[in-house]
């Protein structure tokens, strides 16, 4: 009976991390979760692996999450394979008709695909969909302004309108909703034909129509920095209006997801959160330990409270 003791005591950190958990278990059981999966995670396999693990252990501890997903690296790939040049204007990806074709066949064709399957590793939980099946995400042209004045970057879309009706179901059935960044057009004369929109803003869109608990959008970056590129110190909550304040000084890159954070949390998302997708099993240490990880938005009326 030696053993004893020792086997008592080496297994005591493993009992004090699940029961840390707990608080957070109980907070967010049945909640909806929003995860838009994107940078590092999306192209590193042992992070892939690690993301869909998470993804399925929120599943089994009764979160509700629903997955969001683009691909820059994967379709900047394949129209090197086409012969398509990749262009880019006001920090978005100039979409031709033929540029349109190979985003929406590497979208929802191979990275959804890819993630579908190694969320379905664990269990027949996950359940690839598009903007355009179901009316879900409907967009029209996004017209965005240089110097002032409007340009034509093809099919990129500006999100008009959610329809949830769709991933509420696979939710209510116990399924993963795993949603491509693609949307239906709303324009008139313009049947059949589909957006490119960004994920970071789709993910913010469906978290505030869904009514989400929260919004976790993975980055390449620790956070929101305090003074890049001065100090390397995270931000690690603030205010939707400290929030609107620090936009102008962003860089291009931190500008959708920020941006996303902001319209979720004024759309009555609870908590949204930049998290580094480099660190492996990132969900699980922002949602489900006391120190949390990554920046955290919060509404302006929400009193501190840290995961």
């Amino acid at each position: 009976m030696s053993n004893g003791p020792t086997r008592k005591h080496t297994a005591l950190p493993k009992a004090r991390i699940l029961i840390e958990a707990l608080p957070w278990l109980t907070r967010h059981h049945g909640k909806i979760v929003v995860i838009k999966f994107g940078g590092n995670a999306m192209v590193d396999e042992a992070l892939k692996a690690a993301f869909a693990q998470d993804v399925v252990f929120l599943r089994h501890a009764g979160l509700r999450p629903v997955v969001v997903h683009g691909g820059g690296p994967q379709i900047s790939a394949a129209l090197d394979r086409h012969g398509i040049v990749s262009e880019f204007k006001a920090g978005l990806r100039v979409t031709t008709e033929d540029a349109m074709d190979v985003v929406r066949m590497v979208l929802a064709g191979q990275v959804q695909r890819e993630l579908v399957g190694l969320l379905n590793q664990h269990g027949p939980f996950a359940v690839g969909l598009t903007g355009e099946d179901a009316h879900t995400i409907t967009a029209t042209r996004h017209r965005p302004k240089v110097d002032g004045e409007p340009i034509d970057i093809g099919r990129v879309g500006e999100i008009t309108e959610i329809d949830t009706g769709a991933i509420e179901a696979l939710l209510a059935d116990g399924r993963i909703p795993v949603v491509s960044s693609i949307a239906r057009s709303q324009d008139e004369g313009d049947s059949g034909h589909v957006y490119n929109v960004n994920a970071d803003t789709a993910a913010a869109a469906l978290a505030a129509a869904l009514g989400a608990e929260t919004l976790m959008v993975l980055t390449d970056v620790e956070g929101l920095y305090e003074d890049w590129p001065h100090s390397d110190e995270v931000i690690s909550r603030l205010t939707a209006t400290q929030l609107e304040k620090l936009l102008p000084e962003l860089s291009s890159g931190m500008v959708p997801k920020m941006e996303g954070c902001l319209h979720a949390v004024r759309g009555g998302v609870n908590t949204a959160r930049v998290l580094d997708g480099r660190v492996p099993h990132s969900i699980l240490l922002e949602i489900f330990t006391d120190e949390g990880i990554g920046t955290m938005v919060v509404p302006d009326e929400q009193e501190g409270e840290s995961s």
